[in-house]
């Protein structure tokens, strides 16, 4: 199992974020509280993607519809680091996040699962078009099980996976049918469903982040929100004690703005993941 977080809200430094907070991912990174049998640490690589000030004032300012598209993440390209070092060995992130702020963020912590590399490139978050994405969990009877799922993509995007994990093969479904204009939401709530049905047993939490929405997924793990101050964060564990961070329930999808969050049940999920939230 993995750690994972995303922040949309003000501009925040990288370290105020990731590092500095008593239980946020560095802490994380160490000593989780809550793998579920996934592993003790998360010491097999980490990364952070970010979408930087000034790309949200050249142009891209944060939309109120979830469901808005590419045209909205229109001039905000994310910047990102990715390592196969743990977290708290490398003095050059943290020399960097310290002078490194941003709009919107999305990390993680990686606790490999057996028999998968340890490689930058197999760390999230994975990216394109402005997306950033990450998959905290394991897919059961990996590779063999998902073979149907992943026949349904293009040729290509398997021999240019960014690496052979299963993580990398859930972002692939996710980027296939984004690429196409699908709503988020539902391609969340749609990948889930399809990965979950040729794997049974999958842990399957999604996090997905243009820079100014947030859309994720609880599937037999843990995940809360915390808003307030014009921001809004998502995490596999609340960062530090306080009582503005909400637990998911399981099975639910997330799609959340610093100005309004949605939480609905995953299996009602389907007919409704493109409405608005409340």
């Amino acid at each position: 199992m993995c750690r994972h977080l995303a922040y949309v809200g003000p501009p925040t430094s990288l370290a105020t974020l990731l590092l500095d907070a008593p239980h946020g991912l560095l802490h994380q990174s160490y000593a989780p509280s809550d793998m579920r049998g996934g592993g003790t640490v998360n010491a097999d690589g980490f990364g952070a993607g970010w979408y930087p000030p000034a790309a949200a004032a050249s142009g891209a300012a944060p939309h109120d519809d979830p469901g808005a598209g590419p045209a909205a993440r229109t001039g905000n390209a994310p910047a990102r680091y990715r390592s196969d070092r743990p977290l708290w060995t490398d003095t050059g992130f943290a020399a960097l996040a310290a002078v490194t702020s941003a709009t919107g963020v999305l990390a993680a912590v990686r606790s490999a699962t057996p028999g998968m590399p340890v490689t930058s490139t197999a760390a999230a978050p994975f990216t394109e078009d402005g997306w950033l994405f990450s998959h905290n969990g394991v897919v059961r009877g990996w590779p063999a099980a998902v073979a149907g799922p992943a026949a349904a993509l293009p040729v290509t995007d398997l021999l240019t996976l960014d690496a052979p994990t299963d993580s990398a093969l859930v972002w692939a479904l996710v980027r296939h049918r984004l690429r196409a204009g699908d709503d988020p939401a539902a391609v969340l709530v749609d990948v889930v469903r399809s990965v979950d049905g040729a794997a049974p047993g999958s842990r399957l939490n999604l996090l997905l982040t243009d820079g100014t929405a947030i859309w994720a997924t609880t599937w037999t793990h843990a995940l809360s929100v915390r808003r307030g101050a014009g921001a809004v964060t998502v995490a596999s564990e609340p960062s530090e004690v306080s009582t503005g961070w909400v637990a998911v329930p399981d099975r639910s999808l997330v799609v959340a703005t610093p100005q309004r969050c949605d939480v609905r049940p995953l299996d009602a999920a389907a007919s409704t993941a493109g409405a608005p939230a409340a």
